[in-house]
C-alpha cells in the first residue's frame, strides 16, 4: 500500500491568466510524479496589488504565509519603470501589515515570456517586451503571429502541455546562469525598498520560487 504524501502549500500573487495557468501546470506536474515527496497545494489569483490581497489575508496559527508576486519588469520606458517601483513598494508595505505575513517579489525583465523561453532555450537579449514571440514560436514549435493568440488559453495551454518537470528545472538552471552572467559582466544592480533588481534584460527572481517548490518536494 502506498504512503501518503505530506502536502505543502504555496500562495502566489500574478499579473494575468498566463501565470496563473503555469502554476497549475506546475502543481499538476508535481503532483503526477512518483518521485517527488511531497504534493503541492499552489494558490493563485491575479492580483496586480499586492497590498489589497495582503489586507484580505487572515493567517490562522503561528506559522507564516510566505507569498510570492510574480511581475514584469517590462522596459525601460519611465511608466513601466514607475510601476515595476510601485509594485516593490506594495510588496514592503504588505510585509508591514503583520508579522504572520511576508511577501516576496517574483519579477522578470522582460515579462513573463522570458521565464517561458527559458525552458527550452537560453534567452540573452531582447529589445522589446514583443519580440519574444519569435522566440516562443522557435522554442515552443508553433507559429503565432501575435502574443495575444499565443496567449489565449487553448494556445497557451498547448504550449503548457509541452513543459515537463526536466524542462522547469532547465529553466530553472538557465535563469541562474544568466543572473551569474550579469553579476560576472559587472551590471549595477539597483534597489528600491530594500529589494535588488537588474535593469538590464534579461534577468529574472521568477525562479527562486519554483525552485524552493521542487526543492522542497525532494525533485532537485
Amino acid at each position: 500500500m502506498s504512503i501518503k504524501k505530506k502536502n505543502n502549500t504555496y500562495w502566489f500573487t500574478v499579473e494575468g491568466e498566463t501565470e496563473q495557468l503555469y502554476l497549475d501546470r506546475l502543481k499538476q506536474l508535481i503532483n503526477t510524479t512518483d518521485a517527488a515527496t511531497h504534493t503541492v497545494t499552489i494558490e493563485r489569483k491575479v492580483e496586480q496589488r499586492p497590498t489589497k490581497y495582503a489586507k484580505t489575508i487572515t493567517v490562522i496559527g503561528k506559522t507564516k504565509r510566505e507569498i510570492t508576486h510574480w511581475f514584469d519588469y517590462e522596459s525601460s520606458e519611465p511608466e513601466h519603470v514607475t510601476k515595476f517601483k510601485n509594485i516593490l513598494s506594495e510588496i514592503k508595505e504588505s510585509n508591514k501589515l503583520g508579522n504572520m505575513l511576508k511577501y516576496h517579489p517574483g519579477y522578470s525583465n522582460l515579462t513573463f515570456e522570458l521565464w517561458m523561453i527559458l525552458h527550452k532555450t537560453d534567452c540573452n537579449f531582447l529589445t522589446h517586451r514583443d519580440h519574444h514571440l519569435r522566440h516562443i514560436n522557435r522554442a515552443f514549435e508553433e507559429e503565432f503571429t501575435e502574443l495575444d493568440t499565443y496567449k489565449q488559453r487553448s494556445n497557451f495551454q498547448r504550449i503548457l502541455g509541452k513543459i515537463s518537470l526536466d524542462d522547469v528545472k532547465a529553466a530553472i538552471s538557465r535563469a541562474k546562469n544568466i543572473m551569474q552572467r550579469n553579476e560576472e559582466n559587472g551590471l549595477r544592480l539597483l534597489e528600491h525598498k530594500g529589494f535588488k533588481y537588474y535593469s538590464d534584460n534579461p534577468s529574472l527572481t521568477i525562479h527562486e520560487s519554483v525552485e524552493r517548490i521542487l526543492k522542497e518536494c525532494g525533485l532537485i
